[in-house]
């Protein structure tokens, strides 16, 4: 049943640390476009561990969760299904409570990174390649299943983490090759780069940026711009960033859990750019 103005709801943001969460900042500001007075949003530091005492603890109230790490997989057991979309990563970062009590699992950040492209005007490529392999890439190579029609290469740092991404593909049907981070320069010249390492992690590949490079998705939205986005723009390459991502997949999660679409995405996104710019 779709939001009322009245209703008295609440949702919040899990995990560990959850300090820097810009999601209180995006779901406020998509409660307000959309007169929900009676709506509130937070945040609470949980890790797995107190995972399920908290799921004990909540009422008829709340209308769902966001999930961040390291909760997307710990969850899983504690709700009453999971979509396909969560299920062919094993990875929930939205939990919506129906009006019968049951717990349904999604993830949203899989459309939200295809949707972030399909704005960048990114419907299709013929290959692609990703910096990086932990939980972030299983996602992108989910996403890549929807928009790459040939090969995506991994450029990872150990042999244990290429098997991970080889495993993936197999899993997503993407046909996925493997490289070691030392050849990572030669990521960049493909159709659409996918970088998903923490902050910093890139910095020393932007030298390496081509004249004329094509699509970087870097999903970090805190150091913005990174080293290595700033200067792919530089040269005139299209960017797609963290916070196009973050603002795409709490759309989905908004709609999801207020049974309101659309969501206000733009006044979101001006949300998220004005606390950014405050920090």
């Amino acid at each position: 049943m779709p939001a009322r103005a009245t209703d008295a709801r609440r949702a919040a943001v899990l995990g560990k640390p959850i300090a820097h969460s810009l999601s209180p900042v995006l779901h406020r500001a998509a409660y307000e476009e959309l007169g929900l007075a009676g709506w509130s949003y937070d945040r609470f530091e949980v890790d797995e561990a107190a995972l399920p005492a908290f799921f004990r603890g909540l009422g008829p109230e709340w209308a769902g969760l966001s999930l961040t790490m390291p909760l997307k997989r710990a969850v899983i057991p504690l709700l009453d299904e999971i979509s396909d979309t969560a299920a062919a990563v094993d990875a929930v970062n939205t939990v919506v409570f129906d009006a019968d009590g049951r717990k349904r699992g999604d993830n949203t950040d899989i459309p939200g990174m295809v949707a972030a492209l399909r704005e960048h005007g990114i419907e299709q490529v013929g290959s692609a390649a990703i910096l990086g392999a932990g939980a972030t890439a299983s996602s992108a190579l989910a996403a890549l299943s929807r928009v790459c029609t040939g090969e995506v290469v991994a450029y990872v740092r150990s042999e244990p983490r290429a098997e991970e991404m080889r495993q993936w593909g197999r899993r997503l049907e993407v046909d996925v090759r493997t490289a070691d981070w030392s050849d990572a320069a030669e990521a960049l010249r493909a159709p659409l780069v996918i970088a998903t390492t923490p902050a910093g992690t890139t910095d020393a590949l932007a030298a390496a940026v081509p004249e004329r490079p094509a699509t970087l998705f870097d999903v970090l939205y805190e150091p913005w711009p990174t080293e290595l986005a700033a200067r792919w723009s530089m040269y005139g390459g299209a960017v797609v960033g963290g916070l196009d991502l973050l603002v795409h997949q709490a759309v989905l999660q908004v709609e999801q859990m207020t049974g309101l679409a659309p969501a206000p995405l733009e006044a979101m996104r001006r949300a998220g750019e004005q606390a950014l710019a405050a920090r």
